[in-house]
């Protein structure tokens, strides 16, 4: 049998049940901030989440019911939007790294680590810092030179 214009990954699951695992890990992900799976898991989610990842940047009422739509929980999601995606407005892309770990010793399949790039809990936003008052010019100094 030829493969020719097959594409994706099936992981020897029906659609439903592939969309279901899927749906998991990326909320795994999401929630955890790193998690290990198989490397062909991992290749395959990260495109998934970083396309929620640009959708959870801009913010949109629409934005937002997708991505809840894409991820298994609600909560999940309202992290994505609300926590993750505003420390990551400095990236335009590349915001997953997946680095291979080590061979499971049941199945001898390599497993990889997804994490974000970026350490979320170290970057600081832009309104977090204290912005610096001006000073006022004083009132009465200008009241008497107009006089």
């Amino acid at each position: 049998m030829h493969r020719h214009g097959y594409q994706g990954r099936k992981f020897h699951r029906e659609s439903g049940p592939r969309r279901a695992l899927i749906k998991g890990l990326a909320d795994s992900l999401v929630r955890d901030e790193s998690i290990e799976t198989t490397r062909l898991k991992a290749k395959t989610i990260i495109p998934y989440v970083e396309k929620l990842i640009t959708k959870a940047k801009t913010g949109s009422l629409h934005d937002r019911r997708q991505i809840i739509d894409s991820l298994q929980t609600v909560r999940s999601a309202h992290k994505l939007v609300d926590e993750i995606a505003p420390k990551l407005k400095g990236r335009t892309s590349g915001h997953l790294r997946m680095k291979n770990t080590r061979i499971r010793s049941g199945d001898n399949t390599q497993l990889a680590r997804v994490s974000f790039v970026d350490d979320l809990h170290k970057v600081t936003t832009p309104e977090a810092e204290p912005k610096a008052v001006p000073a006022k010019p004083e009132v009465a100094k200008i009241k008497d030179t107009a006089k």
